[in-house]
């Protein structure tokens, strides 16, 4: 997704609560969505793209910072304080490291994958798993797709009730669920309603 997401730390409780509430929405519709940048279910209830920058690499450091500050590239956020910044809430952030747990106000540098979700950040909110993208991985509905992956797979109760898609390489001869980005040097060919655990799938074949 070739999105600029700007984020803002100052995210209530309450909104992180409804992203959960809204990931029950449509899982087809919720696909195409999360795969062309227009969701609003559980792609919202997943931490948002990496952001518009403005802080430089060799700037960055650990540390807590207040709401409304722009996240250095690389870095994610692991913990909140609710009584920091005079009460505003206070957000600390470390590098992105695999297999790191970020609460769900927090970006996704690129080449990760949210794999698992849970309640913490010291602040029983949404947290997510982070992993490095890799074939044949299973992705909570959401996460980023990394240039040249598909989904091929479906679970309806993975990763919390969120939804679970199996993610791989694409290759010539893969049955793709409905909705998924067709890659550049493939196109789809013949339709089978029984992938994807029922959703459907397309036959990926080479130009």
């Amino acid at each position: 997704m070739k999105i600029k997401y700007r984020h803002l730390l100052g995210h209530s409780l309450g909104v992180a609560v409804r992203s959960r509430l809204a990931a029950a929405v449509g899982v087809v519709t919720l696909l195409v969505a999360a795969l062309t940048g227009t969701a609003t279910g559980a792609a919202s209830a997943a931490p948002q793209a990496a952001p518009v920058v403005a802080a430089t690499q060799a700037n960055a450091a650990p540390g807590w910072i207040c709401p409304g500050t722009e996240i250095p590239a690389g870095y994610v956020i692991t913990l909140r304080n609710a009584n920091g910044c005079n009460g505003a809430g206070s957000w600390y952030i470390q590098p992105v490291q695999d297999g790191i747990w970020v609460c769900a106000t927090s970006p996704i540098p690129p080449g990760y994958s949210v794999t698992m979700h849970g309640i913490g950040c010291n602040a029983s909110i949404d947290t997510w798993l982070l992993q490095l993208a890799r074939d044949g991985q299973y992705v909570c509905a959401g996460s980023p797709l990394p240039p040249g992956y598909v989904l091929t797979g479906y679970i309806r109760t993975g990763c919390n009730n969120l939804g679970l898609w199996f993610q791989q390489v694409a290759r010539a001869g893969q049955y793709i669920c409905p909705g998924v980005p067709v890659p550049p040097g493939f196109r789809t060919d013949a339709y089978n309603a029984s992938f994807c655990s029922g959703l459907g799938g397309w036959l990926l074949v080479s130009l």
